[in-house]
């Protein structure tokens, strides 16, 4: 963790990462004032330009503010753990003091994770909502709580994503075996097969028909061949 750390921290201050988009995105989450995140930026480019610890004076002029406000505003940063004054050696061997932006910029990106995070999440939520209308249309009822439940499981204890789920129920509409109990030993069968994508359900459905399809041996001049169509695949009398 303490190397990455480092390769951000230079990656950052080398000027290969624009801050600024994220900043302006997430720093009101992070409780900051208009005024201290304008001194964070004006700090960000003080650093970009060499200077590691700008003055009170420049840093006033130019905000436009007094010296004790910039004063005010560098301590409450410091108190939110967003900036650190680190003390530095130089060639010379003289002391001298630095302005670290680096908790700042983590800070920031640990909120762009977190919003990453909160999209899946929404989407997920989307997608499960859209399930259950589909379950609902198809049973032409609403479902009880105990089916609710049933499909959640599906998704959160079996590891089966919507899409695959969506692929048992259209299984189970064809054979018009239209079932939790159908669709659940669809599931369970595909589990034990390995599929997990729809591509690999619709791929398994189609050998299974091809191979049920049987071809008339003998053809009698009189008698016009019968094509049989291809059965369903009957999952509740499934044999190993």
């Amino acid at each position: 963790m303490q190397n990455e750390q480092m390769r951000l921290q230079a990656w950052v201050e080398s000027g290969q990462v624009a801050i600024p988009q994220l900043f302006f995105k997430h720093y009101k989450n992070l409780s900051l004032t208009d005024e201290e995140a304008l001194l964070l930026l004006q700090l960000h480019s003080f650093i970009e330009q060499g200077v590691d610890f700008p003055s009170h004076t420049d840093l006033a002029q130019r905000m436009n503010v007094k010296e004790q406000q910039i004063m005010f505003c560098l301590q409450g940063l410091l108190q939110k753990g967003l900036i650190q004054i680190e003390q530095k050696t130089n060639q010379d061997h003289i002391l001298y003091e630095k302005i670290n932006l680096f908790p700042l910029w983590m800070r920031l990106l640990d909120c762009e994770q977190n919003t990453q995070q909160q999209i899946e999440v929404s989407q997920e939520q989307m997608e499960e909502g859209q399930l259950f209308q589909m379950f609902e249309q198809e049973l032409g009822r609403l479902l009880s709580p105990i089916e609710i439940e049933t499909i959640s499981m599906w998704i959160d204890q079996d590891g089966h994503t919507p899409d695959l789920i969506r692929q048992a129920l259209k299984e189970a509409v064809l054979s018009d075996k239209v079932s939790l109990k159908y669709m659940d030993r669809i599931l369970f069968e595909w589990k034990k097969k390995n599929i997990t994508t729809t591509k690999a359900a619709l791929r398994h459905a189609k050998e299974y028909r091809e191979h049920t399809i049987k071809t008339p041996t003998r053809i009698d001049e009189d008698v016009q061949p019968v094509v049989k169509k291809a059965p369903f695949y009957n999952w509740l009398e499934e044999r190993e």
